[in-house]
């Protein structure tokens, strides 16, 4: 599904979900139809008739809230971001904490002062969580502030606050590990088709090969959203490491014995909703697996990934068109990348080879990286995998990410090596999908899991930057220009 397909169906969903026994609730509010938004949430917070009526004007709101345009989504989400701290209250809270002159009086001023820093909107968002759907009603709610903030500084301090409270409700220790097979039901695994963005899922029959005895899903769940997976993982039991997506995914590849792996690959892992961005449940959640598929299948031996290198295609892209790119590759490189293929037609007509001859290393691979099909000209592929794979090694173990130069550039090498993994190996021609080839020439790189090893290398990553990776990788990396 596309940004644009997933941005525009998170309210829709929620809208198909508001129940008739949210319009019941909403209908026993009572009071003028002339309320406006602003009304309405005075009347929430001052809390007249109890919890019952406060359910009932959430549920109101909410359903409110689901009945606008975007407009008059962004005029009630600044509305509600309104509801601030009161200056005066913080004021006194503040001078008191400042008179106090023994612990006890402190300890009480300081708690007072806490008090009147909370912002009314906060309590405004937590009552909509008492309604039937709120939870998901709030995480919809903060995927589309998401989107539609375009740097308002008022809405980016309700989202922040918004966001502060779903950190502490889908808390890991809140949240549900469960396993989805081929007998979950249908609602469900429409779920896993419309969620899944690292590998698309095109049929059922691909879904049902997924879900296959040789394979295992497994998502994290809460309490109060037990129908909407919140991240999921996909694993596929084999022996030895995955190097390739297509022939791991192939629906016509006899089914193996698990009893019989060796090895869990980790190959997809989604985050489902947009809502819960910068709260993180992939590094629980392999571990999580990782114990109970230790538990069920002893033979397994190692856990890896095969991940996809998202970034690696536009950053050698950049590099390409900057003046360093003819640092990328020695010019004996570029000569036998120009030796496996016939010179472009433009250097024909120019006088052939002598215009060849002068072309730098870096504009060389350009040239052969525009060409559509490389991969698949076998003496191309033979001369460039060495130098792609060296590029590559040298791109996940010492580019940086701009905001954090212990943080490494690629999104999904940052988030495997933060979990505690190793870069083991890197996979010539893994994803010749169009889209493996586009982000990363078709490169794919297994992370290593190793239960002994993770949280060392958590520790060394997290706290030092330093970037754990077997042998080969090391000394292909030193190679790096």
């Amino acid at each position: 599904m596309s940004d644009l397909a997933e941005q525009n169906g998170l309210l829709d969903r929620a809208l198909r979900r508001v129940t008739s026994l949210w319009r019941d609730m909403a209908d026993r509010v009572t009071g003028s139809d002339e309320e406006t938004i602003e009304d309405q949430m005075r009347a929430c917070l001052a809390g007249r008739g109890g919890e019952v009526s406060a359910r009932n004007r959430a549920a109101k709101l909410a359903q409110a809230y689901l009945g606008l345009d975007t407009e008059g989504r962004i005029d009630f989400l600044r509305v509600l971001a309104g509801f601030d701290s009161d200056p005066a209250a913080v004021r006194i809270a503040m001078e008191r904490v400042a008179d106090a002159t023994d612990p006890e009086e402190l300890a009480t001023a300081k708690g007072r002062l806490r008090r009147a820093l909370e912002p009314p909107r906060v309590r405004l968002l937590t009552q909509f969580t008492t309604i039937p759907d709120g939870m998901k009603f709030l995480v919809d709610l903060r995927a589309e502030m998401l989107r539609l903030m375009d740097g308002d500084k008022r809405l980016a301090v309700l989202e922040n606050d918004l966001k502060g409270l779903l950190a502490n409700w889908f808390d890991v220790g809140f949240l549900e590990l469960k396993r989805i097979d081929w007998n979950s039901p249908a609602a469900l695994l429409e779920k896993l088709v419309q969620y899944e963005a690292v590998h698309r899922i095109r049929t059922w029959r691909d879904l049902k090969n997924r879900l296959d005895s040789d394979r295992r899903c497994y998502a994290f769940f809460h309490p109060r959203m037990p129908d909407e997976p919140l991240i999921f993982v996909e694993v596929a039991l084999v022996k030895g490491l995955a190097e390739s997506v297509q022939r791991l995914l192939d629906e016509k590849a006899p089914v193996q014995d698990p009893a019989r792996a060796d090895t869990a690959i980790f190959y997809s892992i989604n985050n489902c909703q947009r809502g819960l961005d910068g709260i993180s449940f992939g590094n629980f959640l392999i571990k999580r697996v990782v114990g109970v598929l230790g538990g069920e299948l002893p033979g397994l031996k190692a856990y890896a990934t095969l991940s996809p290198i998202p970034g690696f295609s536009r950053w050698l892209q950049n590099r390409l068109a900057a003046e360093e790119g003819g640092k990328l590759l020695s010019e004996e490189e570029a000569t036998a990348l120009r030796a496996a293929l016939p010179p472009p037609r433009d250097a024909e007509a120019a006088g052939g080879t002598a215009v060849v001859a002068a072309e730098t290393p870096a504009e060389t691979l350009k040239r052969i990286l525009a060409r559509r099909g490389w991969f698949r000209e076998e003496p191309v592929a033979r001369a460039l995998e060495p130098v792609l794979t060296r590029l590559c090694a040298g791109y996940l173990l010492n580019e940086a990410a701009s905001s954090n130069p212990k943080r490494a550039r690629d999104p999904v090498a940052h988030f495997h090596l933060s979990n505690g993994a190793r870069v083991e190996r890197i996979n010539w021609r893994g994803d010749v999908s169009e889209k493996g080839m586009k982000e990363s020439a078709g490169l794919m790189v297994n992370y290593l899991y190793d239960p002994a090893r993770i949280e060392d290398y958590h520790e060394e990553y997290v706290g030092e930057g330093k970037r754990p990776a077997a042998t080969a990788i090391r000394k292909l990396a030193r190679g790096w220009a």
